[in-house]
């Protein structure tokens, strides 16, 4: 698969005459400032279909650069020792190749709308492409509200190598530790998530580390809720069509919380 640099240079323009205040901005000519002024211009742009030629040549490009980094597939994550449904990888999740991720969302549920942001949010939304946030749009419009904490919703994958995203609002911590309804909130994300997968008769999720990054939420303590919940649905609900969890997490000191909980060492 190659990269189209005519077609790329066509979406890009496409994009940039959508917005007056974009009329200075011109095409950069190397590649790679190419594909990083479209993912600013895909992170700021509100929801709105485009001609399904334009959208083709988005999806044409995502698909190239998710081959570029490499679709990780399921059966190459080894099992926890200590529980053969759950599993630790460490990595982008956006190259995760499972029934379902999970977004750690804010509750607009629209994705992050800054520009090559670091959080999970604009990473899905940028991999899945400008689809994703339609479809989010589509179903906030018709809830009406902004989404509650501990509750999720379930989107298409898009250019993803997962099937679906599940988007959830995990609580946010602004001063001091967590409360008891503070962990409660939490509990309920995963249940939520592992609640929607069911309902798809889905057989792999993988969860990001909800609530502990921009939301502040301390990370041993998130995941020691993630780990214990899991595993209680999963008791709790033996006719489960899950049979994988991926732990998905980004820092080495994540990476080692969740290695000690899972028993890989």
């Amino acid at each position: 698969m190659t990269s189209d640099v005519k077609n790329l240079d066509r979406l890009l323009r496409v994009l940039l005459a959508e917005r007056p205040e974009y009329s200075r901005i011109s095409i950069p000519d190397g590649i790679d400032e190419k594909r990083y002024l479209l993912r600013s211009l895909m992170n700021v742009r509100p929801p709105s279909p485009l001609p399904e030629d334009i959208m083709a040549i988005q999806d044409d490009e995502l698909a190239w650069q998710r081959e570029k980094k490499g679709v990780v597939a399921l059966a190459s994550i080894p099992a926890s020792p200590l529980y053969p449904h759950l599993r630790l990888w460490q990595g982008d999740i956006t190259r995760l190749s499972v029934d379902a991720i999970v977004n750690a969302a804010n509750s607009q549920m629209l994705g992050c709308f800054i520009p090559h942001h670091r959080c999970i949010d604009n990473a899905i939304h940028s991999a899945a492409g400008m689809e994703l946030r339609e479809e989010c749009a589509r179903i906030m419009r018709q809830q009406g509200h902004d989404e509650p904490t501990g509750k999720a919703k379930i989107t298409r994958g898009y250019n993803l190598p997962a099937c679906w995203v599940i988007h959830t609002v995990g609580p946010i911590i602004y001063t001091g530790y967590p409360d008891d309804n503070d962990c409660r909130l939490l509990a309920d994300c995963y249940r939520n998530c592992l609640t929607l997968a069911d309902e798809k008769r889905l057989r792999s999720i993988a969860f990001c580390c909800i609530s502990t990054g921009e939301f502040h939420f301390p990370p041993d303590k998130a995941a020691g809720i993630a780990v214990a919940t899991v595993l209680d649905y999963l008791r709790s609900y033996t006719t489960s069509s899950i049979d994988s969890v991926v732990f998905n997490v980004f820092k080495d000191s994540d990476y080692e919380i969740y290695k000690k909980l899972l028993g890989y060492e």
